[in-house]
């Protein structure tokens, strides 16, 4: 998630562990901890790709933050000695504030690497968008509010109360992703097709549903909200050319990207004969986020190269389209 709800769910932690005790300072350190797994976006990892499939590793793996706690705690235990005796309180905050960032991040659809160093995919549900203001709202306010309460009892329990809603706000994004992968499996059922098939949560909302269905001849690509008045999803279909990476499956960052994406990229080579592959996941037709050169066509034949990141125009007018697509299906 994006760094001001992480902020947010620390500081509502915090809030909920120490604030009736130590006051300001429980949010504060609460926010402070949860900032600390996003902090390797300022390690160079050594190359485009290993900067994107890195994020959210090492700093994000359950067992490195476990190991960190303590220490983050003693510290911050040593920096307020007359709370010496809440020693284990902070521990739990911060433990909280650490724990709760990647498993946070892993409902996005980027990917965390919830079990490193162990060889486990990256955990990416796409059952909330990267930013959501419904789930950030009621934390921000139940923290200001209980910041803001002369009465102890009050401010905590305007708190809890937007931890608990921004948590069933959680569920019902899960239980919406279930409903809508149920409807894309009828979809494909009555047209006897097949495919690997990814239900992500559209942009700031749960209700816009993005739907890929990668097949052997391309990919498929449609939009379902929770208003339409029927179960029928309207795909466009694309081609691929994943057959162009057979000849380079040696090569790091194509085998990588393969692994961190579970096989969602689009491969297509551009008008200056560079191949690029793009992260299928995020973004939306004919714009994605993550699009990266890994090798050059030279008379027909692939050179592998160093990969780079090609950066690619906002495109504005399909972000309000997928906006007014939440209410209707019309362009």
């Amino acid at each position: 998630m994006d760094s001001v709800t992480q902020i947010a769910l620390g500081a509502a932690l915090g809030q909920a562990v120490l604030g009736h005790k130590v006051g300001y300072r429980a949010a504060l350190w609460g926010g402070v901890c949860a900032t600390i797994p996003d902090l390797d976006v300022f390690i160079p990892m050594g190359s485009a790709v290993a900067d994107f499939t890195y994020h959210r590793s090492f700093s994000h793996s359950l067992f490195t933050l476990t190991l960190l706690a303590p220490l983050l705690a003693w510290l911050i235990n040593r920096f307020h000695s007359q709370y010496h005796h809440l020693s284990r309180r902070w521990l739990l905050l911060v433990w909280l504030a650490l724990f709760t960032h990647p498993l946070l991040d892993s409902m996005t659809i980027y990917g965390t690497q919830l079990f490193w160093p162990l060889p486990i995919e990256p955990v990416g549900t796409g059952s909330v968008f990267i930013i959501d203001p419904l789930y950030t709202l009621p934390l921000l306010l139940g923290v200001m509010l209980a910041l803001a309460s002369r009465q102890a009892g009050w401010g905590q329990r305007s708190n809890r109360i937007g931890l608990w809603i921004s948590t069933l706000y959680l569920g019902w994004g899960l239980m919406a992703q279930a409903y809508v992968t149920d409807i894309v499996e009828e979809n494909l059922a009555s047209r006897n097709e097949q495919g690997q098939v990814l239900v992500t949560a559209g942009p700031f909302n749960t209700v816009l549903w993005r739907v890929l269905v990668m097949q052997e001849d391309g990919y498929k690509e449609g939009f379902y909200s929770l208003f339409d008045p029927d179960r029928h999803i309207r795909f466009e279909t694309y081609t691929n050319q994943p057959q162009l990476l057979d000849k380079l499956q040696d090569h790091w960052p194509v085998s990588q990207l393969q692994w961190f994406s579970k096989g969602f990229l689009k491969i297509a080579p551009n008008d200056n004969q560079e191949l690029l592959i793009s992260d299928l996941r995020m973004g939306a037709e004919p714009s994605y986020v993550f699009t990266f050169k890994v090798a050059d066509i030279v008379k027909d034949r692939l050179i592998p190269v160093a990969d780079q990141r090609i950066q690619q125009p906002r495109d504005w007018d399909r972000a309000n389209q997928l906006i007014r697509r939440i209410v209707s299906r019309d362009p």
